[in-house]
């Protein structure tokens, strides 16, 4: 098999002008603006009619996006009702594999796929997947249910229905960034597989579907869940060096250093450092 290559890799699917990555350089951009200029200059709201539209919006474009995105984070009721039946203990992202595949049902643009029907349910899915999750999350832990507020950018509606409070300034702006830096990244495993089902001209919410169940294995974002078990496993500082000797000494993977395409610093990193130190000062809590 001379042609096999694992995971895909040096394996051209497709050109694309939405995002550009150089590894080597460590390099991430846009449509061709590159994320250090957006994530200390733009915000979330800005950067989805960029990715969307190809091109920065005036600022009636960007009010008109805002406004659109705001007024439809709403769930509808069948889906809260969904979300309280789900074991406590479900896995968050078969909670939300499981209730945007469900939406689809409520869609008001279920029947079309026509490019402007698929472009109102991109609205409605970036704001219901917040909703889902913080709707989720809230439930677990046994509180009522924030509904979300159009007046407020995503990032701080976000919060606001996560914690029940409105954010400072501090951190709806880490979570404003957090969100710029990921919302795009090439050809990744969920890209590929929502572009797939797209492929086969199946509705937006069948390829998100596809997109977030490849984003649960471990390979891929749940390698996010292993770090995060790994922390909590270790539990404090004296415990870090012990358990990274005794880790490399066996030969395990430490999780969450380093990313297959960048052989330098990942440049999301570059932000995400300084905003956990910012958030850790205002909170008084690192």
């Amino acid at each position: 098999m001379p042609n096999f290559r694992e995971g895909l890799q040096d394996i051209v699917a497709a050109s694309s002008s939405i995002c550009y990555i150089d590894g080597d350089r460590g390099v991430l951009s846009y449509r061709g603006i590159d994320i250090h200029e957006l994530a200390e200059k733009s915000n979330f709201e800005e950067v989805c009619y960029l990715l969307w539209f190809g091109r920065l919006p005036l600022d009636y474009e960007l009010a008109a996006l805002a406004a659109e995105m705001g007024k439809n984070r709403a769930l509808p009721p069948e889906i809260i009702d969904i979300l309280r039946m789900f074991p406590k203990d479900a896995s968050p992202m078969d909670v939300l594999r499981t209730a945007v595949s469900a939406l689809a049902f409520y869609d008001p643009d279920r029947e079309s796929t026509l490019p402007e029907a698929n472009l109102r349910k991109t609205y409605r899915l970036t704001g219901q997947v917040a909703s889902i999750v913080a709707a989720t999350d809230r439930i677990r832990k046994g509180l009522s249910i924030i509904p979300p507020d159009p007046q407020l950018k995503h990032a701080a509606n976000f919060i606001q229905m996560l914690t029940g409070t409105k954010p400072d300034a501090t951190a709806e702006r880490a979570l404003d960034v957090a969100l710029i830096l990921h919302a795009d990244h090439e050809f990744n495993a969920s890209t590929f597989a929502a572009r797939v089902t797209a492929a086969t001209l199946s509705d937006v919410h069948s390829a998100v579907v596809s997109a977030i169940g490849a984003l649960k294995g471990p390979l891929h974002g749940g390698a996010n869940i292993e770090v995060m078990r790994m922390l909590l496993a270790i539990g404090e500082l004296s415990k870090v060096e012990p358990f990274v000797r005794e880790t490399l000494a066996s030969k395990r993977k430490i999780s969450g250093f380093g990313h297959r395409v960048y052989h330098t610093e990942d440049p999301r990193a570059t932000h995400l450092r300084q905003m956990s130190e910012d958030l850790c000062r205002s909170t008084g809590n690192s």
